[in-house]
Parts: C-alpha cells; sequence; structure tokens
C-alpha cells in the first residue's frame, strides 16, 4: 500500500506538491507568500507554503533543498533536511538561507525546496555504563576514510 499525504490549502495561491517527474524522490514545494522577498548574503528566512499536510503514520515529510538554487544562487535550506512530524498540522516553512555572495530574491510560486516522505523507525531507548565494543571505537572525522 502507498501511503498518502493529505495536504490542507491555507491560501488560495498555494501550490499543491507534485512529482516533476517519473522517478523523481521529492515533490517540490511552491513560496506561498504575499510579495518578493529578497535575501541578502548571510540572512535567514522562514518562507510560507500555504501548506498543511496530514502524513501517515510511521512516515515523515523531509524538506530538502533544490539543487537549481543552491548551485545558482547559493540558496539552501538551514535545517537540512527538515523535518515533519506526522502529528504536525500546522504550515510548512521552508528555512531557506542565502549563502551566496548576491542578494536573491524569492518569488511568489517559485520552487523553493523538495519535499521527500520518507520511512520512520523508533527506537527503544536504552542507557548503559558501557557501550559494546566495535572496530572503530571513538575515532572521529576521517578516520574511516583514506
Amino acid at each position: 500500500m502507498v501511503p498518502a499525504v493529505t495536504f490542507k490549502l491555507l491560501r488560495p495561491d498555494a501550490v499543491v506538491p507534485r512529482y516533476m517527474s517519473d522517478h523523481a524522490a521529492g515533490m517540490d514545494l511552491a513560496a506561498a507568500i504575499d510579495g518578493p522577498r529578497t535575501l541578502a548574503p548571510g540572512e535567514r528566512a522562514a518562507i510560507g507554503t500555504g501548506l498543511a499536510m496530514a502524513i501517515a503514520v510511521g512516515f515523515e515529510g523531509q524538506v530538502r533543498p533544490r539543487s537549481g538554487l543552491a548551485i545558482r544562487h547559493g540558496v539552501t535550506v538551514v535545517n537540512a533536511p527538515g523535518t515533519i512530524d506526522a502529528d504536525y498540522r500546522g504550515e510548512c516553512m521552508v528555512l531557506l538561507v542565502n549563502l551566496g555572495q548576491e542578494p536573491v530574491t524569492i518569488e511568489p510560486g517559485q520552487r523553493v525546496a523538495q519535499l521527500v516522505i520518507a520511512p520512520v523507525v523508533r527506537v527503544e531507548v536504552v542507557v548503559a555504563e558501557e557501550l559494546p565494543g566495535s572496530g572503530r571505537g571513538a575515532a572521529g572525522f576521517g578516520s574511516t576514510g583514506r
């Protein structure tokens, strides 16, 4: 069975996400904003999508950057991937940051992020005084690369 995501349009200009190709992993999220919003270099902003959603229990929504915005303008999602929990019913906001050198203007209706629906595994939390050993141990960043 394919899990369903039910969308509620909070604004008349909200764009219902859709997959842009037959094998796309993510659906595009578009800005539902009252007018253009310019992000200065280093500036962050919460961009509304005008959408609320109900995600099936056992799944999450992952808000991810769009590669075109990233490569052309240095705009990405601050908390990538942002997580939308299955029990959240508020507006989906995209937290963008301009990492580029020039101001970037986000226009109403512009595609600003991708939404990927992914399964979630909940775990049992166990506290212990010792952890089981492993071949890597406590070695940190770069310790497994060559």
